[in-house]
């Protein structure tokens, strides 16, 4: 049991906090030191069946409030946002590990989305084009979905939850959203920041859990016409198979195993620099960490030996602490995966360089940043995932080699080569499978104008991030008007011998 003093928080529903129906909560604990933070709902599909009931009955007049007014409110949050953006991101911090300084980020990322995703009100273009007939015009318009489920993860839970709620909130759908259990507090103030600003009661619903319970009620639930998800690749197989039997609209943002190619011209302290922020930035707990180092010649003799002495450098510790530079992994379960992929890289040949020991003397779920060589093409560690502070380095010939490794994996979110030479570089670009390429510059750092996706096994070709969002919260209503005043019909052959 937690201790009497830990804060308890409800789910929101219909503008107003509400106890789990199950009467059960889950603790929050802090990554850093390993203790209970707070107490969350743990939630069924009772109370999913109550937030999409709300939803499905706020959706009308929020569906029919004009676009720029719906803009306007998402302006409001963002200055809420900007007003109580160190107060966010200490919480952040704290439940989820993240530096402070990259948790404010975090938030400011929020922040620059709610500015896009509100001038889109006034930007959620439809089309014209001439008809084939006299006297007759059309054109397109945009319409909401309805309901949207959205699922998030841990490791952004505020960024990525905003580039999934706040345009589809100016789209004019109404929400429901279960943030991820492991860091649910900073999302909760989110959400706050847009009720504080207007948004209409219904309009955006937040119930807690774990996944298998309140998260597959939400997928399934029938009412729900589209969901948004960012989490691992098997998880989202599962949720597409569910959503594609009813036919639901789904976006999905999985996996990543990002690349980084240093060629031999490379800036040597240009890509350490790049390599060190791309593996180690989160505690690599980035969907577009730095996973692979691929060296190409001799590359690796000018930059792994700094490499390795300033990734041993980094100083572990608490994330609010201004002179720590890597925080801990968001909890012991992770840690545990984290270093059984080092133990089977090293099993299957791999040399290690730094890292890859448990601290003993910290009281969290920390792990020190981890740098293999000589990673064989085809592990496990060249393959997978690790999500954590684990580099994998693969050396090769030349570029062609390089972008075939890089291509090798089922993944291809974000991709990274350092270069002088202006050929490779877009040759590069060219030829990597990934949603994402840097030249010159790590595999981390979206901006919010931008589209943000990747290819193969990290999605289904949906993006988030820039123009691209309101594609996917929308449909397409197509409007013909004929003021002729006569029957007109299309599709026929009735143009006469004279007009072929």
């Amino acid at each position: 049991m937690s201790p009497p003093e830990v804060p308890s928080f409800r789910n929101h529903i219909l503008g107003r906090d509400r106890e789990p129906r199950s009467g059960l909560y889950l603790d929050v604990v802090d990554p850093s030191r390993g203790t209970v933070l707070s107490r969350f709902p743990r939630s069924d599909a009772r109370d999913v069946d109550e937030a999409v009931a709300a939803a499905r009955g706020a959706f009308p007049a929020w569906a029919s409030t004009p676009a720029p007014a719906r803009g306007e409110v998402l302006f409001r949050a963002a200055e809420l946002l900007k007003q109580r953006k160190d107060a966010i991101a200490r919480v952040l911090s704290r439940e989820m590990g993240k530096r402070l300084e990259e948790a404010r980020g975090d938030v400011q990322e929020a922040l620059d989305t709610a500015w896009y995703a509100g001038s889109e009100g006034r930007r959620l273009f439809g089309r014209t084009a001439p008809s084939e007939l006299r006297e007759k015009v059309g054109w397109t318009v945009r319409r909401p979905l309805g309901v949207v489920g959205v699922l998030t993860a841990w490791n952004f839970p505020v960024a990525v939850p905003s580039w999934k709620i706040l345009p589809a909130l100016v789209c004019g759908n109404t929400v429901v959203w279960k943030p991820a259990e492991e860091a649910p507090e900073s999302g909760a103030l989110f959400a706050q920041c847009l009720w504080d600003a207007g948004l209409p009661p219904g309009v955006l619903n937040v119930v807690h859990g774990y996944g298998e319970e309140c998260g597959a009620a939400l997928v399934a639930h029938p009412d729900v016409q589209a969901l948004t998800f960012t989490g691992s690749t098997a998880v989202g197989r599962l949720l597409a198979e569910s959503a594609g039997r009813a036919l639901k609209r789904v976006s999905l943002e999985l996996g990543g195993k990002n690349p980084v190619i240093a060629m031999p011209d490379a800036d040597p302290e240009l890509c350490v620099d790049g390599v060190l922020w791309g593996a180690f930035g989160t505690a690599g707990q980035r969907c577009t960490a730095t996973s692979r180092l691929i060296l190409v010649g001799d590359v690796g003799d000018r930059i792994l030996p700094a490499l390795v002495a300033r990734a041993r450098a980094l100083r572990l510790g608490d994330p609010e602490d201004p002179t720590v530079e890597v925080g801990p992994l968001v909890s012991a379960r992770q840690r545990e995966r984290v270093h059984g992929y080092v133990q089977t890289g090293l099993r299957e040949g791999a040399e290690l360089l730094c890292g890859g020991v448990l601290p003993v003397t910290e009281p969290g779920f920390f792990y020190p940043p981890t740098v293999l060589d000589r990673v064989a093409r085809g592990s496990t560690l060249a393959m997978e995932e690790v999500f954590g502070p684990v580099l994998a380095v693969l050396r090769v010939r030349d570029l062609d080699e390089a972008i075939a490794v890089a291509n090798e994996v089922p993944y291809g979110l974000s991709s990274s080569i350092f270069t002088r030479d202006v050929n490779a570089a877009f040759r590069a670009v060219e030829r990597i499978e990934a949603g994402i390429t840097y030249v010159n510059a790590p595999t981390i750092g979206a901006e919010a104008h931008f589209p943000f996706g990747g290819v193969k096994c990290t999605g289904n070709g949906h993006r988030e991030g820039g123009w691209a969002p309101y594609e996917f919260f929308t449909e397409l209503k197509t409007v013909y008007v004929d003021y002729s005043g006569t029957l007109q019909r299309a599709q026929i052959d009735n143009r006469g011998d004279a007009e072929r």
